[in-house]
């Protein structure tokens, strides 16, 4: 069977999909950097710049799409050749999609300009290149070094000295540079601070280096690794011992409710779409069809059918958009017994700030409460969603079944006329 044509927004739509059941279906745990989340990040900043620098629509395509791509080449823990890898994993899904030959050629070479120090020659290439090493400039350089030089020993199976990693990063960093002007004027001077901050640190390495100091007798350095090994055990019994899910969990409540609002705008586009053909044919018969019915009284009943058919398609078509208002109070009484979603505006529009932050207070101290409040969200956004694709259904048949008996029965009269 061959598979629709999507459309460009579809198609990234679907590479957001399939790129988030390759991460959490993978047999491998999350690499300490190049995750999912990471992913997210690039294309988000991919699409930001994007926007700034007006790019159209097939070039933003092809750019988001290798965006989501970029990190898959780090599902396969054994080889270098990443990118080769990603685009390879790009290439696969598009070709599933039946998508153009020159499209899949131009998310591979999009994927493939974004190999360290990247090479781009378009503009999409540039935004890409500059998304995947934006952490270069990033605020924090000793976290974003710390979950790297820890990515670097489960990569190699080997765990690099200190001093080596930094001047690894700090070759890394003397040889990259940022592409497009965007990126140029938000992350250069921030980059360049890191870079003098990771030199100064390497200086003073050296420097107490040389610095001739007494050699701990082995009962400290045992001592030393007891102590740190203790730390260790505490820290993660900690992290294991806190309340509530995990990062994953949140992960999944921000990426369902994100794929909820954009199936929630193609509904409504979809609608829209019913909404203005249907209008459009509604308008033609009624200025020139109606005119000619006192002469050919035989094309009344095939008119007044085609007429039926828009009326009762835009109607299904409004229903599916139509908004629906919950009350927009709640009680005490609902906060106490955990009943009410404060993320939804419905359910509080009509309240006073003092009592909806109070019962904002106590659902952020509630894991409990808090965890139900997303799931409800989720789950009403898919109540939602669920009616609006109904009613479109609907609207959909009815058109289309409409429209063909209303040729044939055009067709008819017109034989009968001859």
């Amino acid at each position: 069977m061959v598979n629709r044509l999507l459309s460009y927004e579809e198609l990234i739509f679907a590479a957001q999909l399939k790129v988030r059941d390759l991460f959490y279906s993978y047999k491998e745990e999350p690499l300490p950097f190049h995750h999912f989340a990471h992913t997210e990040v690039v294309v988000t900043r991919s699409a930001e710049m994007a926007k700034a620098l007006r790019m159209d629509e097939k070039d933003q395509a092809i750019l988001l799409i290798a965006a989501w791509f970029i990190d898959t080449g780090y599902l396969e823990r054994n080889g270098e050749n990443r990118e080769m890898k990603a685009a390879d994993f790009a290439g696969a899904f598009l070709s599933s999609r039946d998508a153009a030959p020159e499209l899949i050629a131009s998310v591979r070479e999009c994927i493939m300009a974004a190999k360290f120090p990247g090479n781009p020659q378009s503009t999409r290439e540039k935004i890409l290149c500059d998304a995947a090493y934006f952490h270069f400039g990033d605020e924090n350089i000793k976290s974003v070094s710390k979950s790297l030089r820890k990515e670097d020993a489960v990569l190699h199976d080997k765990k690099i000295k200190k001093s080596e990693w930094r001047t690894l990063l700090i070759s890394n960093l003397s040889q990259h540079s940022f592409f497009t002007s965007y990126a140029q004027n938000l992350l250069d001077k921030k980059k360049q601070q890191n870079l003098s901050l990771l030199k100064s640190k390497d200086e003073e390495t050296e420097n107490s280096d040389a610095v001739v100091s007494p050699v701990l007798p082995s009962t400290e350095l045992v001592q030393e690794e007891e102590i740190t090994t203790i730390v260790s055990t505490e820290l993660k019994k900690k992290t294991t011992s806190r309340e509530g899910p995990g990062r994953g969990v949140e992960t999944m409540f921000r990426i369902s409710s994100g794929n909820n609002h954009r199936l929630s705008d193609m509904a409504d586009n979809k609608a829209n779409i019913m909404i203005t053909i249907s209008s459009i044919i509604f308008s033609v018969v009624l200025s020139m069809l109606l005119q000619s019915l006192g002469d050919n009284t035989s094309l009344v009943f095939p008119t007044m059918i085609l007429l039926a058919v828009c009326v009762t398609t835009i109607v299904f078509s409004i229903l599916a958009t139509r908004p629906a208002l919950p009350k927009g109070v709640f009680s005490k009484e609902d906060i106490d017994e955990k009943k009410v979603n404060l993320l939804f505006f419905g359910n509080y529009y009509k309240m006073n700030y003092e009592d909806y932050q109070e019962g904002m207070n106590k659902m952020m101290k509630d894991n409990e409460f808090l965890y139900g409040s997303l799931t409800r969200d989720v789950y009403a956004q898919g109540i939602v969603l669920g009616r609006k694709y109904r009613l479109l259904r609907v609207a959909y048949n009815i058109f289309m079944f409409g429209i063909i008996l209303s040729v044939l029965a055009f067709g008819i009269s017109v034989i009968a006329i001859i």
